[in-house]
């Protein structure tokens, strides 16, 4: 029965003509969102491709950037810790103590140069 009354073979004389009108609109909609895929796929591959590879040429040295100055942080911690430890002979503790400050320096670094930190926010 819904087969019927999909085509409006079977239908009430109400039905029919609200079944034509609905399958008119629908392939009104249908043919205005075909049109708006095409619209958007011509107008985003050629500019689409150029401005993708950019942002994400930008969001890649972001990256890096961010990474290699977390990394530095840390390295240079332990390269400052390590030269007290060798200086003072105090073993493990100096390495340990100024590679977690290096850590701590490094994710200060990053939040900073990501624009979360306080002073981004008050326009310093």
């Amino acid at each position: 029965m819904a087969q019927g009354t999909r085509h409006g073979e079977n239908g009430n004389g109400d039905e029919s003509p609200e079944e034509a009108a609905l399958s008119a609109r629908l392939g009104s909609l249908n043919q205005r969102l075909s049109e708006i895929r095409d619209r958007r796929s011509k107008t985003e591959q050629p500019a689409g491709e150029g401005g993708d590879g950019a942002a994400r040429a930008s969001a890649m040295a972001l990256g890096f950037r961010l990474s290699s100055e977390l990394i530095a942080g840390v390295i240079v911690g332990a390269g400052i810790g390590w030269g007290f430890d060798r200086l003072l002979s105090t073993s493990p503790f100096g390495f340990i103590v100024f590679t977690l400050l290096g850590f701590v320096a490094g994710v200060v670094n990053v939040v900073r140069s990501a624009g979360a930190g306080p002073n981004r926010r008050n326009g310093s």
